[in-house]
């Protein structure tokens, strides 16, 4: 019994050891098959249909009916050498994304610092100074058209009974249409900075406003030398992303102002490769836009994290 007991013991797999290691996944395995679900997922819902975008753009194809045409990078010739509509899109919105921008990081930091401070009723202020980024678009286009209106808005009554001109300004005019519209992107977004900001400056040691106040040091140079460099992290990621947010808004843009009349003074590129692919039927020139605002958007990313890095070992 005992050598029989000893044989089996032997040449059982389970007591050798060899079965289980032939049939066990190696380990370096499971991360590959634990992340696939997620590279699925961003595989179809965003890699495949950039590149079918970049397919697009190389041919010349009808929105709704079955024409399609190879035409190689002919698309791309005609934005960059002879559209004028092109720079023209481009310039303008060059001038809304910086404009919009600059304004909602201003503000936004600004209204951050205050927030930080104690002051009766502090609570209240911060839920309101949100109430903009948690409206619908379509309900801030329809109250600043209002607000707005040359001839019974609340912004022309509050002009000429404050005595600053007796002449209304037209802001939904060729000329101030673009200035209305950063001025309404800037009171939609800026929240978005504020919460950004005001998350990181209640993080800061007070300690070292403290020990900066022993020192001697006034308001602004507590700013330069303590808050703004424990804010660089926070403004370079919000900074990237407004940016982003802002070069490819749509939505405002086209509530606000529309395609034709003062719409063409404010024709962005996401509202020009709306055009020219849902107007026009041209799904291969709007594709070929989407992909120069693609690599746009790419370019840029690069450029700001190249320098961002560049300063952070100066």
């Amino acid at each position: 019994m005992k050598a029989n007991s000893a044989l089996s013991e032997r040449i059982s797999p389970t007591a050798s050891g060899l079965a289980p290691d032939r049939r066990r996944i190696p380990e370096n395995w499971w991360g590959i098959i634990l992340m696939a679900p997620a590279i699925l997922l961003i595989a179809g819902l965003v890699l495949y249909p950039v590149l079918y975008s970049m397919w697009l753009s190389l041919h010349a194809k009808h929105a709704y009916l079955p024409i399609q045409r190879f035409i190689g990078f002919e698309n791309f010739k005609f934005f960059l050498l002879e559209d004028e509509e092109f720079w023209r899109a481009l310039k303008l919105g060059s001038i809304f994304t910086f404009g919009s921008l600059t304004l909602q990081i201003v503000i936004g930091i600004g209204a951050a610092l205050v927030l930080n401070e104690t002051f009766v009723g502090r609570g209240f202020v911060r839920a309101v100074t949100l109430f903009p980024y948690m409206l619908p678009t379509i309900v801030v286009v329809i109250l600043m058209r209002w607000i707005f209106n040359d001839s019974y808005g609340i912004a022309k009554y509050l002009i000429q009974s404050s005595g600053l001109t007796q002449t209304p300004i037209v802001w939904f005019s060729s000329g101030m249409v673009m200035i209305t519209l950063i001025m309404v992107s800037t009171w939609t977004f800026f929240p978005f900075v504020v919460i950004g900001t005001l998350s990181r400056l209640q993080t800061i040691d007070p300690e070292l406003y403290a020990a900066a106040k022993v020192d001697g040091a006034g308001i602004f140079r507590r700013f330069y030398h303590i808050t703004l460099p424990q804010l660089r992290s926070v403004i370079f990621v919000v900074v990237l992303l407004r940016f982003m947010f802002m070069f490819t808004k749509f939505d405002l843009v086209w509530l606000f102002a529309g395609a034709g009349g003062v719409g063409y003074f404010v024709r962005t590129l996401p509202i020009y490769t709306y055009l020219k692919t849902f107007g026009e039927m041209q799904v291969g020139a709007g594709a070929a836009l989407s992909t120069m605002m693609f690599v746009m958007l790419g370019v840029f990313a690069f450029a700001y994290f190249t320098f961002f890095r560049r300063e952070e070992h100066l």
